[in-house]
């Protein structure tokens, strides 16, 4: 099986089977020692309803031989090789279980799960109930292993499936979720006061809480971010209203350009002319037009000598004879509250700052280390549903981790995506 996603999920029996004793098949009592239990907590995992629907390589060799697998193939999984790959060991354990989940093969060779207990339907009722009896607990400290939450669990209910919920990095976020057997236990457990692991204090929500709060906290943080937005966007136009407004003060700013243009001019041209000369603000002019205006930062005088100066004295727009006008008095004041205004309006339809060339009737020269910014989209913590849409596993069922895992050999063809660990 590949290990999947960036969670651990295991199933916990809650009442021990050691305490139970077993009946062996020459009919003696017997209790199942501590590895007994794991093997078949562990196998009885692997072939469980939580596991199973996702495992396809499990899947696969269900399919070969009416269910059946094979204890050789089953030895190949890490987990349990880890424990034992001892046949003898495997199918005392199994036939101490008392899940009846699985079935022995009459030679003890092969293993299946039960035709009587089938996967349940993943209809819409299913994952329903699923999500009730689904528990998210929070505050574990980063440094908790599976073990540990099986421990703490015990005691407080049957538990079903646990989701150890992980980072991009794979690293435990102190979180996890849980599936109790009904609805009544999830209930019971979210309701029991003060639940604290070691020193911590948890924070217990039933799933539908918890993705309650998550949905507010989406819609604080975009509140948030659009007010900050907004407020960025008033502070701009706050300060280019100021600038613009500063400009009512200033004199010498504006050169007129006039003649019998191409009708191919465009701002661009004027931006090529002058940019090295002195720093454009907003052109007043339509591609086809026989005259318009430029605003200057500073001395419009300023700029046009030096330009004038770099192009041999003399200044032409695409060739064409152009006279050279610095604007002054009355006329000026009226030209610059005509920019303003129009600047104003441009704003408006087309957003607060994005002034561009070369579109429209008029345009400000571009910022050359101006960044686009794309949005990035917040992503909370995981909220991952695959959960709901598997099964539930027997109740004495052993709490094991999330990941699907394949047969070592197989593993090696596929370490690079996922592999055991």
């Amino acid at each position: 099986m590949s290990e999947k996603g960036d969670s651990e999920l295991a199933s916990v029996v809650e009442n021990k089977q050691s305490e139970v004793p077993a009946v062996s098949e020459n009919g003696v009592n017997e209790a199942m020692s501590d590895l007994e239990k794991k093997v078949s907590q562990q196998i009885e995992y692997y072939f469980g309803d939580h596991n199973l629907p996702r495992d396809k390589f499990l899947k696969e060799q269900i399919k070969l031989d009416d269910g059946w697998v094979t204890l050789e193939t089953m030895i190949k999984f890490n987990r349990l090789s880890s424990l034992t790959t001892d046949f003898t060991v495997i199918i005392k354990a199994l036939q101490k279980s008392k899940t009846n989940l699985l079935e022995i093969s009459e030679d003890k060779t092969k293993i299946r799960r039960s035709p009587n207990k089938p996967l349940p339907e993943l209809n819409d009722q299913y994952k329903d109930s699923l999500k009730k009896r689904t528990i998210y607990a929070k505050g574990f400290s980063l440094e908790t292993s599976l073990d540990d939450i099986k421990e703490w669990l015990e005691g407080k209910g049957t538990v079903e499936n646990v989701f150890m919920r992980k980072d991009a990095q794979r690293q435990f976020k102190g979180s996890i979720f849980a599936v109790f057997d009904t609805v009544e236990a999830a209930k019971n457990f979210v309701e029991t006061p003060s639940l604290k692991y070691k020193d911590n204090d948890l924070l217990v929500l039933s799933k539908s809480d918890y993705y309650n709060m998550k949905a507010e906290e989406k819609k604080k943080l975009q509140l948030e971010s659009k007010s900050k937005s907004n407020q960025a966007k008033d502070r701009q136009k706050k300060a280019e209203d100021a600038e613009m407004e500063s400009l009512y003060e200033k004199t010498g700013c504006l050169l007129k350009f006039s003649g019998d243009l191409d009708d191919s001019t465009s701002r661009e041209n004027l931006h090529e002319l002058f940019d090295p000369h002195g720093e454009i603000k907003w052109i007043d002019f339509s591609r086809g037009a026989k005259n318009g205006i430029i605003l200057f930062k500073g001395s419009a005088k300023e700029a046009l000598e030096k330009a004038k100066e770099a192009h041999g004295g003399t200044l032409t727009l695409k060739n064409k004879e152009t006279t050279w006008e610095i604007v002054e008095g009355d006329t000026e004041k009226e030209a610059l509250k005509r920019i303003i205004e129009d600047q104003q309006e441009s704003f408006k339809k087309k957003g607060r700052g994005r002034r561009s060339r070369g579109k429209g009737r008029r345009g400000g020269q571009p910022n050359k280390s101006q960044v686009t910014f794309q949005g990035k989209k917040t992503t909370f913590e995981s909220e991952d549903e695959s959960d709901e849409a598997d099964s539930v596993s027997p109740k004495k069922r052993a709490l094991e981790e999330n990941e699907v895992e394949e047969p070592a050999s197989k593993l090696q063809k596929t370490e690079n995506e996922s592999g055991n660990q």
